[in-house]
């Protein structure tokens, strides 16, 4: 071979790779999203916005179907935005014959975890399958669901490369973690950095190049596994920091100190300290799950993460101790738990959204019912509460009034919605129990900081 004469190969590749980067140069790169959830939908928006093509892909014909009509089903995510985006570029199907349609597929699929906390990668694995068959020569494929390191490698590299395409010549393969945060104005999908890792240099060079047409920072990292393991770290920071001040909670309860007092006191410091705050436990499809992700690969190792294992243990105990704390809040009013009204205030796992994944609400009500109370909640984002994580509730959210409030023997407030901020919503209320430090003294409403 002469002197600066490329390969075969090496041609193949910057061919490729060359006429994927010009479609995404020039806009035409039709963009599929597998997964049209709280990730999914907001990234197919973003994309869409931006003058690409989108297909977004889902197995639940009803979001589908909702949609192509223009309609949003979640909360935060307008439907005039929605509407705008499906009558213009985006398309929503559950026909996966069509991701060969697509230039770039990203897969934003739940990652569960299975009875005994262990990883589930099953919709990974299924979503790797539906692809396989019609991948084809110059497709992206982005993960963004969180995992622990090594997966992209594991299992979807090898569904991909059994089909005879090579990773790198014939196809592009990398890992960029979601870093969404559900009703916070402050941080969109576009001004959120991007991390980006890539199987090997041409695949992070068209990934950076697919994400940089739509985010206002990518940030490139050394590896598949870094990139991986960057969104592990940054849930296992806040799950770990969290259980510390869950725990300091319950000390300080005893000695009779406020920890919200505390809190604020430490916070004046102006480095070395960032404030978490102590909650009735954790909710949302990342913290509370992630960290056993890296705890059970650890173990692979056979390393034990015992920091992750045991803000876990702090973590899930901390339903049960807003409960017991309740308990003894209507003993001293001199009333049984048995037989007792207690309304939850708030369903959703944080404020102002309609996202009641892992929300430790259900655990309260159903600790509260074990304990023989007559529980109803109050949730104005989340009109029904069907499942719990035991058994179907059944239940409706009542209204949010002063009238009604003042008919329960206890409110219990579990998500601090803006609307529960309102202290006049307590003027009839006797007992109060606040996990979210939210309902000021009033003088008549007594209120307990659990």
């Amino acid at each position: 071979m002469q002197r600066g004469e490329l390969s075969v190969a090496t041609r193949v590749e910057h061919s490729t790779l060359d006429v994927l980067l010009s479609k995404i140069a020039s806009r035409s790169a039709r963009v599929g999203v597998i997964g049209l959830g709280y990730v999914g939908l907001p990234l197919a928006l973003v994309f869409e916005e931006s003058a690409f093509p989108v297909t977004g892909f889902d197995v639940d014909v009803a979001k589908t179907d909702a949609l192509n009509r223009g309609q949003s089903y979640i909360r935060h995510i307008g439907a005039d935005r929605v509407a705008a985006a499906f009558a213009r570029r985006a398309r929503a199907t559950t026909d996966f014959e069509r991701l060969s349609e697509c230039d770039a597929i990203i897969i934003c699929v739940p990652t569960p975890l299975g009875a005994h906390r262990e990883p589930d990668l099953r919709y990974i694995r299924l979503t790797a399958d539906a692809i396989a068959p019609h991948l084809r020569l110059g497709q992206l494929i982005v993960l963004e669901s969180t995992t622990y390191p090594g997966t992209t490698r594991e299992e979807l590299l090898s569904r991909f490369e059994a089909a005879g395409l090579v990773c790198g010549r014939d196809f592009f393969l990398a890992f960029s973690p979601e870093r969404e945060d559900p009703g916070n104005e402050k941080f969109t999908t576009k001004s959120i950095p991007k991390i980006v890792g890539g199987y090997d240099e041409a695949s992070l060079r068209a990934a950076v190049a697919l994400y940089s047409s739509v985010v206002e920072r990518v940030v490139p990292v050394g590896s598949l596994e870094i990139a991986e393991s960057s969104k592990l770290l940054e849930n296992i920071f806040r799950a770990v920091n969290i259980a510390l001040v869950n725990e300091l909670k319950i000390v300080f309860d005893r000695m009779g100190i406020d920890i919200w007092q505390v809190i604020d006191a430490a916070r004046t410091k102006p480095f070395g300290f960032m404030p978490f705050y102590p909650g009735p436990g954790l909710g949302g499809h990342c913290i509370p799950l992630d960290p056993f992700y890296l705890a059970w690969k650890a173990a692979e190792y056979g390393i034990w993460a015992r920091f992750i294992e045991l803000a876990g243990e702090v973590n899930t105990a901390m339903p049960r101790y807003v409960v017991d704390r309740t308990v003894e809040a209507i003993n001293q009013d001199g009333k049984s738990m048995a037989g007792a009204k207690v309304l939850v205030l708030g369903l959703s796992y944080k404020a102002d959204i309609d996202d009641d994944r892992e929300s430790p609400s259900f655990e309260l009500i159903e600790l509260l019912q074990e304990r023989g109370a007559v529980v109803a909640y109050c949730d104005p984002y989340v009109p029904q509460a069907r499942r719990g994580r035991k058994h179907d509730l059944g239940l409706k959210s009542v209204p949010c009034s002063a009238e009604e409030f003042g008919r329960y023997d206890a409110i219990l407030v579990s998500t601090a919605h803006s609307q529960f901020r309102d202290p006049s919503l307590y003027r009839n209320v006797k007992l109060a129990v606040d996990t979210r430090n939210i309902i000021p003294t009033n003088g008549h409403t007594r209120v307990v900081r659990a």
